[in-house]
């Protein structure tokens, strides 16, 4: 029997994607993938995500601003966001904190953030959120702001493992990407293991965060220059990866996946 699979984050609105996509999404379900969040990032790119939503039923949209684009917003920006959320259910994200990128503008981000979160919180909708070398403040904002009471995503989560316990006791759920199994991320691994069995979601981010070679099941290049992508219908390796990191048999695995993102999305 074919299992059921459920990305909890993509990009299937990515430019990069645009010569595959509608091959791409047939591809994927027919690998067993059910329910995908395709995450906006800024204001560009809401409206594909939106269109997306409207063409395959299987498609989550989710629309935030995502930290790196923080410095591009319009003065309507607030508005645009809430028209989205407004036009078809759907979560907020990709939202969060970045001090990895170069010249980042921390405060903006945490204003931006935070506005993101509360509407979140107001609306009872997941948040989707991205982290790199920010997580003490992340962390206290999580600690000091309302939260949606369906819970909050981590998405590629990198932060220290020690930090797990007390993010989910705030409503976290952590979902973990094929990319963590490059030989060199132990400790996202070793992070990942400290993860509730309730918390655990399962991602692609493509058409980023590729496999390592070795376990790519549907490879993709980009066609200008021909660099790899990472293409949807991977997940099912995704899979693999944690089924292996876990040490559990593949279906119970997806079962459980199937539960817990039924938890955070299923409302939707």
């Amino acid at each position: 029997m074919k299992l059921r699979l459920y990305d909890a984050h993509n990009h299937l609105q990515d430019g990069r994607l645009a010569p595959h996509r509608e091959a791409a999404i047939a591809a994927a379900l027919q690998s067993g993938v059910s329910k995908m969040v395709v995450n906006g990032s800024c204001e560009e790119d809401w409206p594909a995500v939106r269109q997306l939503a409207a063409q395959h039923p299987e498609v989550i949209p989710s629309f935030g601003y995502h930290p790196w684009y923080v410095k591009e917003r319009s003065a309507n920006w607030q508005n645009e966001l809430l028209r989205c959320l407004d036009a078809v259910p759907s979560g907020v994200g990709e939202v969060g904190l970045d001090r990895w990128i170069k010249d980042f503008n921390l405060p903006a981000q945490e204003e931006t953030f935070v506005w993101q979160l509360r509407l979140a919180a107001e609306r009872n909708l997941p948040v989707s959120i991205h982290c790199l070398q920010a997580w003490g403040p992340l962390l206290q904002i999580l600690q000091a702001q309302p939260r949606p009471a369906c819970g909050f995503l981590l998405h590629s989560y990198g932060g220290p493992g020690e930090m797990v316990a007390p993010l989910t006791d705030l409503g976290a759920y952590f979902s973990l990407p094929g990319y963590f199994a490059h030989e060199r991320k132990t400790r996202q691994r070793e992070a990942f293991r400290r993860v509730p069995p309730e918390r655990l979601l399962i991602e692609t981010d493509a058409p980023d965060q590729l496999l390592p070679p070795d376990r790519i099941e549907h490879p993709l290049l980009e066609k200008e220059n021909g660099k790899a992508l990472n293409h949807p219908a991977n997940l099912e390796a995704v899979y693999r990866f944690a089924a292996e990191l876990f040490e559990e048999p593949l279906d119970h695995l997806a079962q459980r996946v199937e539960q817990n993102f039924a938890r955070l999305f299923g409302h939707i």
